[in-house]
Order: structure tokens, then sequence, then C-alpha cells
């Protein structure tokens, strides 16, 4: 969601920065910037993961997880997170055209609904999945996009699933569940070289132009 269809102004970071300072880590530290720069390159993955990884142990984790959806809900509330330009309208399009659409983040559920609630998009989708829905482990494992595929049964076979993200991990992980388009969006954390790397069919400008992709109209 963020990055691909939601703008959040870099909030991600701005959270993670309140939440690594609860546990120590001084804002400008070398050691924060060294922590940022792990968050940048991973954004798309659960986030529960990032700070299993940054801050080793599982209670240190939890404890950053908490602290840092406790300041991005707060954020959130603030007014601070907007769609991105079309992305709405493309949702309803790809809807109205007989396709279901599932929205998926790394965020965990509360933070993720916080975010719904923001944009009043509660019932904008018929499914929406955190990685606690789909077994916990979250991107860049194909998890959310096999159970979107389980969970709606909309379509046959995977290849006919559409996958669309703004970074590697979810070009990644919709690789990895054998969906027939998996396009990079240049609206958020990645760009074109990590989308290719990652073994994206597509890079679009923004998830705007899937409508228009999957119809064959470019």
């Amino acid at each position: 969601m963020a990055g691909t269809t939601v703008a959040d102004g870099g909030l991600v970071e701005r959270a993670f920065t309140a939440a690594a300072a609860g546990l120590g880590v001084e804002p400008g530290s070398a050691r924060h910037t060294e922590h940022l720069a792990h968050v940048r390159a991973t954004m798309g993955e659960s986030k529960i993961s990032v700070f299993r990884r940054l801050f080793g142990d599982e209670a240190r984790a939890r404890r950053a997880n908490a602290a840092f959806q406790e300041a991005y809900a707060g954020l959130v509330e603030g007014g601070l997170v907007t769609p991105v330009p079309g992305a709405r309208g493309a949702i309803e399009e790809l809807a109205g055209s007989g396709r279901t659409v599932v929205l998926a983040t790394g965020f965990a559920r509360v933070t993720q609904d916080a975010v719904l609630d923001a944009l009043g998009w509660r019932d904008l989708v018929p499914l929406t999945l955190c990685p606690a829905d789909a077994g916990g482990r979250g991107r860049p494992f194909p998890d959310m996009v096999l159970e979107a595929f389980v969970r709606t049964q909309a379509a046959e076979d995977v290849r006919q699933v559409a996958v669309a993200g703004d970074t590697s991990y979810d070009v990644l992980s919709g690789v990895r569940a054998g969906a027939g388009v998996v396009a990079g969006v240049r609206t958020g954390a990645h760009a074109d070289p990590a989308f290719r790397a990652a073994g994206a069919t597509h890079v679009l400008d923004s998830v705007a132009d899937l409508p228009a992709l999957l119809t064959g109209a470019r």
C-alpha cells in the first residue's frame, strides 16, 4: 500500500526513527544511519522481520515494532497520508471491469487499518491482507499473493494474477507466487534496476497505469 496506492511522505522513516530512539538508537548517530539504510532497502517487507534483524532478540524486536506502530498510527491520524494520484480510480476501474482487487501491506493489521480509515477505504476492496493473515512471513515470500489467490477464488490459475508494488520485495513476492503480471511502480521506495533484478515483467510510472496494462492498451 504505502508507496503504491498510498503516499505517506516518508512516514515509515519518521516512525522508525521514533521507535529506534526508544531502544537507544540516537537520531543522527552512525548506528541510526546504518539502520535507516536497511529500512529503506527492505521497504515492503514485514516490519517485524526488519526489526528482528536490526535488534536481534525477539523481545527488543517486538518492542520496536509496537513503538513503530504507535508512531506511524499517530502520524496517520494527523492527516499525513493521501492516496497516490489516480490510485483509487484505478482500483475502481479494475473492479468495474470484473477484476478482484486486494490491498496487501508489510504493516501490521492495526497500522493497515489506521491507513484504510484515514483514507476512507475500508469498503473499497473486498479483501485486505497483512503478513499475519498469511502465516506471518510477509514479503518477499509469496504467501500474501497466494493467500489472495486462494481466498478470493477469483482466478483458476495463479498466472491470471497481477501484482503491482513500489518495492523489489513486492516484485519478488509476485514472481515467487507465479503471477502472470508483476509490475514495479515508480511512485515509492525502489526504482527500475531493482524491479528488473527482482524479475518484474513490467515497470509502470504509477499504479494508475495498471488498468491499461491489463486491458492491453499499453
